[in-house]
């Protein structure tokens, strides 16, 4: 679809409203006295992202972290005195946006004052935010279902995020507890196409993965080659790309994390990847688009479930 018409339909839905069932429907603000919400949303999002378009990836991330942790309720977002929230955990250090998600807020709160205290909640500004951001990059567009409530809990023990070092059976079920299937594996790991790591992450697998100087056969030699003039064998710190932006990239053995490359051993995770391949990546922004919104009602609190938080980071 071109971007145009992209848009077009991005102004539809949030005029006429679309219901996705429960207390989520598109278009909630329209009928809560700000119903310019989701333009302010999305103009104050690709500002940011025209200053740094990696912001993208980091708060799509952002949104993935959140909801894989006692579903989606921001409770990412919460700050602990003692350092003992979500966003202290070891997968969560490496966050950034928190400011997109802070400023967004601010600017409701200017523009609709009042309203946004009883009927904005911090989880719905971050689906929002994570949607906007993708869409600056001239990724795909889905709908973004309101209607969230906050969490009021946020602890560093319940971090438990999928690794990238994990195998493809450990995979699956982590996206089978959340309800998600292995379809959903594949498509929303192909997010890691617009984002970066560090060399720390992939050392040893270009340089020791069993201890004796060698690479990882799952990974491309050619690929190998590439990555080690990136990445000096102390170097922990330099950014890689997360994989090459070719859609063939995880069928060439060019997968930059473990947790890429496993999608191989898995035939119904190779099935797709496989089909992708040969339809050049045809359905692939449908298939995202599809997973975000499943991804989008993991866990969500609405009703008197949950709260609004005042601020983004604190409960009240």
């Amino acid at each position: 679809m071109a971007l145009k018409n992209l848009l077009a339909l991005v102004v539809l839905l949030g005029v006429v409203g679309v219901s996705f069932g429960g207390d989520l429907y598109e278009g909630y603000y329209r009928y809560n006295n700000c119903p310019q919400m989701e333009y302010i949303v999305r103009d104050v999002t690709y500002h940011y992202i025209y200053k740094d378009p990696t912001l993208a990836a980091a708060l799509l991330r952002m949104h993935f972290h959140d909801c894989f942790v006692r579903g989606c309720d921001g409770s990412v977002l919460i700050k602990s005195p003692n350092n003992d929230a979500e966003r202290d955990a070891v997968p969560n250090l490496s966050l950034r946006g928190y400011e997109v998600v802070d400023t967004v807020k601010s600017v409701l709160e200017s523009e609709c004052p009042g309203v946004v205290f009883f009927f904005c909640p911090n989880m719905n500004l971050l689906a929002l935010v994570a949607r906007d951001a993708v869409l600056a990059i001239k990724g795909p567009w889905w709908p973004v279902p309101l209607g969230r409530r906050d969490g009021r809990v946020s602890n560093i023990s319940e971090a438990n995020l999928p690794s990238p070092f994990a195998n493809v059976t450990t995979l699956k079920k982590n996206f089978a507890d959340k309800g998600l299937n292995t379809k959903d594996l594949v498509v929303l790991s192909g997010a890691h196409t617009i984002g970066v790591s560090s060399c720390g992450l992939i050392s040893r697998r270009i340089y020791n993965f069993t201890g004796k100087g060698d690479s990882d056969p799952a990974l491309n030699p050619e690929y190998v080659v590439e990555l080690k003039k990136r990445c000096q064998p102390t170097d922990v710190t330099t950014s890689v790309d997360m994989d090459p932006t070719d859609v063939n990239a995880v069928s060439e053995k060019k997968g930059l994390f473990i947790s890429d490359s496993t999608l191989l051993d898995d035939w119904e995770t190779n099935l797709y990847i496989q089909k992708q391949v040969l339809l050049n990546g045809f359905y692939f922004n449908k298939d995202f688009s599809d997973s975000m919104v499943k991804l989008g009602f993991v866990g969500v609190l609405t009703g008197d479930q949950g709260e609004i938080r005042n601020q983004c980071d604190r409960v009240n």
